[in-house]
């Protein structure tokens, strides 16, 4: 059953705990929390820090355009229930804050390929993100990623909500 049409969907660009072998991803699978379509892999335009930061090794993008790295992530289009499910488990507006930022999409081989992971020519595309602007002044000083793994040899291992 189709839920929505594209036209009426909008694009979010995950780049935590939500991607596609990430500890939350289930979450974007999950059809009684709305309608979430991947839509491909890219990274944002401008720079950004990517840090792991609190006491349950959370990533957070810091609205900080110009600083950091451009950030690996993938694209949804997801309908009004799924987005409205997505403001409530990113506690937005309280501890992320649901922004625009320009993507570049990278080319894909064929429909369902691995991606070459070099950006399209030209496409770019406005996608919702969840960012934080309140935060911790020292988490500036964190190391900056640019393409977060819950697994990755940073060693801050993501605490998942149900540990908590």
């Amino acid at each position: 059953m189709l839920t929505a049409s594209l036209a009426h969907m909008a694009r979010v660009f995950v780049y935590g705990t939500l991607k596609q072998g990430q500890p939350n991803h289930k979450v974007l699978l999950d059809d009684t929390n709305g309608c979430a379509t991947f839509q491909g892999r890219g990274h944002t335009v401008e720079p950004y820090p990517l840090v792991i930061a609190g006491e349950h090794n959370i990533p957070y993008l810091l609205n900080l355009p110009g600083h950091g790295h451009c950030v690996v992530g993938e694209i949804y289009a997801v309908d009004e229930q799924m987005l409205h499910f997505l403001d409530e488990f990113e506690s937005c507006p309280d501890m992320y804050q649901r922004t625009l930022v320009r993507v570049v999409v990278f080319e894909w081989e064929g429909a369902h390929d691995t991606p070459n992971e070099t950006p399209a020519a030209n496409r770019t595309m406005q996608c919702f993100v969840y960012s934080t602007a309140t935060y911790p002044p020292e988490w500036v000083h964190l190391p900056y990623h640019d393409n977060y793994d819950s697994q990755g040899k940073h060693g801050l291992r993501y605490n998942p909500r149900e540990n908590r």
